[in-house]
């Protein structure tokens, strides 16, 4: 199998293709439950296709970009939780299949094929994290698609438009998922190792990756959502974000097929001497790209979803040390064999009985989210969670900018302040929602503070829910 995928013809493309969806397509036919981050994704598309403006009227740290991307996809179909796991797997295959063409393309290794995309996707199928739609694996995208711009084309070296290319497809993977761009360390590295100005294509480089961000910023100041936009998405920085994925502990047990690989990879990679002083390079650049990734990865301590394609990358170029010609070539055969098996039994373990327990790895589908029971009968209703719990949601509609209840503190938290009590006499609107679902207590108080508002809201016979009646 290794040898048919390391020739460069259509038909190895054809049958990575079939092995990946084989892999992948029973799982995602059979069902797989919507993720906290899955959950919040489609209530940001909706609010964004309804017509409300990130960060102005909606209350929640999602980056523009990737926001702006949920919300194209309510506009072709409402809460299309199925076309997410299309895309999801698209964006995927599209990585693999564009960091293979540039490591065949720009000899970054002695041998060619499409070894390097079978590695990228049998790992990146291991869980079903990467099967959900999620900033991170849309923002990574755009730091594979840098990657050709990062690489001189000849020996007089960069292309000014390159570069800023480069930067610029940098900085729009970061307005997806704000700590890519510690990815733009990369980029630096690269300009060190490969150009011959390093301080002027730095600048080119440093150019093209703010310009998006003046894009974005000059149309939020615009629009009057810049104050929002700084402190809802860039004042928390790096290190108060959403953490909606799987626990870091089920996280790291998912790494650890990953890390065997990678690390026999690295040692492999290391004992090989290489004859162009580019391809040297290029090892020297993955190898910090790695540290990058590693470096994103724990910024929310590996709790991100999607946190496994951070590694594919830098997987899949070390694993072509792993697979090149070797004096026993059955071992390696033997080798991909057991990754094939690994993915499969780590992927389909809650499947057979039993499985979980001997491997003390319990299935992603057991953190999904499932609507609650309580509130069954309450349907397409529009409504206000006021609290963190937001499962009421997967029936009815948000229909105040108050979406993320953490960051929504910046006015619930600080009803002592006059000016925090009109903002939210401001953001209720004219159109209250028929219904509040209060998880804290908070409705006596506010109806204290707004009686025109809050007052008409009376029990509904459900333990904090309150339903907007009529006033004579």
């Amino acid at each position: 199998m290794l040898r048919f995928f390391k020739s460069s013809l259509p038909a190895q493309l054809l049958a990575l293709l079939v092995l990946v969806l084989a892999l992948r397509l029973p799982l995602l036919w059979a069902g797989l439950p919507v993720t906290a981050a899955e959950l919040r994704a489609l209530l940001v598309g909706e609010r964004l296709h309804g017509g409300a403006l990130p960060y102005r009227d909606l209350y929640d740290g999602t980056a523009p970009l990737a926001a702006a991307f949920f919300g194209a996809l309510d506009a072709v179909m409402a809460r299309p939780v199925w076309l997410y796991r299309i895309v999801a797997l698209f964006l995927l295959f599209v990585q693999a299949l564009r960091l293979n063409v540039v490591f065949n393309r720009y000899d970054v290794h002695p041998e060619r094929g499409y070894v390097a995309a079978l590695t990228y996707l049998l790992v990146g199928s291991i869980s079903t994290d990467l099967d959900a739609l999620s900033p991170l694996l849309l923002g990574n995208t755009f730091i594979v698609f840098s990657l050709s711009a990062l690489l001189p084309t000849s020996r007089e070296g960069y292309d000014n438009r390159r570069l800023f290319r480069a930067g610029f497809l940098i900085g729009l993977g970061a307005l997806c998922y704000l700590p890519l761009a510690l990815f733009l360390i990369v980029g630096l590295f690269a300009v060190v190792i490969f150009a011959a100005n390093s301080f002027r294509s730095s600048l080119l480089l440093l150019c093209g990756f703010f310009f998006p961000y003046a894009l974005v910023a000059t149309f939020f100041f615009y629009t009057g959502a810049l104050p929002g936009f700084v402190q809802f998405h860039l004042q928390p920085g790096l290190t108060d974000l959403i953490a909606s994925g799987l626990p870091a502990g089920l996280q790291l047990r998912l790494l650890i097929v990953p890390g065997v690989v990678l690390a026999l990879a690295l040692l492999r990679s290391l004992g090989t001497s290489l004859g162009l002083v580019f391809q040297a390079k290029f090892r020297q650049l993955m190898l910090v790209w790695l540290v990058v990734a590693i470096a994103t990865a724990a910024v929310e301590r590996g709790a991100a979803p999607g946190v496994l394609v951070l590694l594919l990358a830098p997987l899949a170029y070390f694993s072509l040390f792993l697979w090149q010609r070797y004096r026993q070539p059955l071992l390696l055969e033997l080798l991909l064999l057991l990754i094939i098996n690994a993915a499969v039994v780590l992927r389909y373990r809650a499947h057979v009985p039993r499985l979980e327990g001997l491997l003390h790895m319990p299935a992603e589908s057991r953190f999904g989210l499932e609507p609650d029971p309580r509130f069954a009968a309450l349907r397409g209703q529009t409504l206000l969670i006021l609290g963190p719990d937001d499962r009421a949601y997967f029936h009815n509609h948000p229909a105040t900018p108050y979406l993320d209840w953490a960051l929504s503190q910046a006015d619930f938290g600080h009803l002592n302040e006059y000016a925090a009590v009109v903002r939210v006499a401001e953001k209720m609107g004219s159109n209250p929602p028929a219904y509040l679902l209060d998880q804290g207590n908070h409705v006596p108080r506010l109806k204290k503070l707004l009686p025109n508002i809050f007052g008409p809201y009376e029990p509904a016979g459900m333990p904090g829910l309150y339903q907007r009646k009529a006033r004579p």
